[in-house]
């Protein structure tokens, strides 16, 4: 299972979401590097980003390894945690411009 996970939001390092994420990450927040993806971010109105991976442009983030033994715990809460459980957003697999697949 891929345990790439792409952060360009309230999940980063230092941001609101980060306690949900800081315990799946391999090494946590020093284990985070910096990284883009192809895509645009979008301000929803909301106090948090949304990004269309299949648009033109760049979009800054984070590129975190989540630890093997809570991978699928840690997917799980975060899907819940950005609504994916109820059809708000959705987790889709992308590839940095540095060749790397993540979620």
């Amino acid at each position: 299972m891929l345990d790439r996970l792409f952060l360009y939001g309230t999940l980063k390092a230092g941001h609101c979401r980060w306690s949900y994420l800081e315990p799946h990450v391999v090494d946590g927040a020093a284990g985070m590097l910096a990284a883009t993806a192809p895509g645009r971010i979008y301000d929803t109105g909301f106090d948090y980003p949304a990004a269309r991976f299949d648009h033109d442009g760049t979009i800054h983030g984070q590129l975190a390894r989540l630890a093997p033994d809570t991978l699928t715990a840690a997917l799980d809460l975060l899907d819940e945690i950005e609504g994916a459980v109820h059809g708000d957003y959705r987790r889709v697999v992308i590839r940095t411009h540095h060749d790397v697949e993540a979620w």
